[in-house]
C-alpha cells in the first residue's frame, strides 16, 4: 500500500477510535442502526403504487406462499408445481400458458420440444435460458393440456402478477393466446394482438405465438421473428 494511503487509513482509524471513546465516556454503549429494510412487510398488489411502508416481495417469498398449493382442482393430478425459473434480475420475462407433460414431470417451464424451440429463439436474440425469466400463467398442468377453467385461472393469476411485480422486467413476451388474453385482460385473438406493443402495469408487453403453435405451423416463424426483432430493439433502447 502506498505511504499516502497508509497514512490516510491510520488517520481514519484514529478518528473513529476517538469518536467511540468519546461516546463511551458519555455513557453510550450501543449505537442504534437504522431500520432494517427487510423488516418491512412485503407490499400487497394494491399497495405497490401507494405510500404504504412496505417493500417488494422476493420470488422466494412468493414461492413459499404458494407452498404445496391446493387452491384449485388441478392440484389433485399434478406431479410438480411449475413456478418459474431463470434470472431474478432479468430484463426479459417470457410468460407461457400452462405446463405440459414434460414440465409437469420436471417441475420446470418449457422443457419439452416447444421449450427447445424457445431456447433457439432466445439464442438468436442473444440470450441463454439463464439470462431471462420464464414462467406460466398456470402453475399446474390441466388434464390433457386443455385450457384452464375460470376458477383455476382465478387461483393462479395472482401469483403470476406477484412474480412480475417482483421481477419488474423491461419487457414481457406472452406466448400464445391464453397468456396474452389473461395478462392483458382482453378477448382479442393472438392473431390480432401479436406484433403490437401492449402494456401491463407500466411494463411493455409483446404478444406472440406459442412455440407449440410454431411446431404445428412452421410458416408462422416468420411472424414471430418480426415480433422478436421488435423486442430486441426495445431492449437495446433500454441500454442507451
Amino acid at each position: 500500500m502506498p505511504d499516502k494511503y497508509h497514512k490516510e487509513l491510520q488517520e481514519t482509524v484514529a478518528q473513529v477510535r476517538g469518536l467511540l471513546e468519546d461516546l463511551l465516556q458519555l455513557g453510550v454503549v450501543e449505537v442504534p442502526m437504522g431500520p432494517d429494510p427487510a423488516a418491512r412487510p412485503p407490499c400487497r398488489l394494491d399497495e405497490r403504487d401507494s405510500s404504504t411502508n412496505c417493500r417488494a416481495e422476493t420470488l422466494e417469498e412468493i414461492r413459499a406462499d404458494l407452498g404445496n398449493c391446493q387452491r384449485c382442482a388441478l392440484s389433485k393430478r399434478r406431479n410438480h408445481i411449475v413456478f418459474g425459473t431463470g434470472n431474478a434480475s432479468a430484463r426479459l420475462v417470457l410468460v407461457g400458458e400452462a405446463p405440459g407433460r414434460d414440465e409437469d414431470q420436471q417441475g420446470l417451464p418449457f422443457v419439452g420440444e416447444a421449450g427447445r424451440l424457445l431456447e433457439r429463439i432466445l439464442f438468436v436474440m442473444g440470450f441463454n435460458r439463464e439470462d431471462v425469466y420464464i414462467c406460466n400463467v398456470q402453475k399446474c398442468r390441466p388434464p390433457k393440456n386443455r385450457d384452464p377453467l375460470a376458477e383455476e385461472i382465478a387461483a393462479c393469476v395472482p401469483f403470476l402478477k406477484r412474480q412480475l411485480a417482483a421481477l419488474q422486467p423491461q419487457v414481457i413476451v406472452t406466448l400464445g393466446s391464453f397468456a396474452a388474453q389473461t395478462l392483458l385482460d382482453t378477448p382479442q385473438p393472438i392473431s390480432g394482438l401479436r406484433g403490437h406493443w401492449q402494456s401491463y402495469a407500466g411494463i411493455a408487453v409483446m404478444p406472440t405465438y406459442h412455440p407449440a403453435f410454431l411446431l404445428r405451423n412452421p410458416a408462422a416463424k416468420r411472424e414471430v421473428w418480426e415480433d422478436v426483432k421488435q423486442v430486441m430493439t426495445r431492449l437495446r433502447q433500454g441500454d442507451s
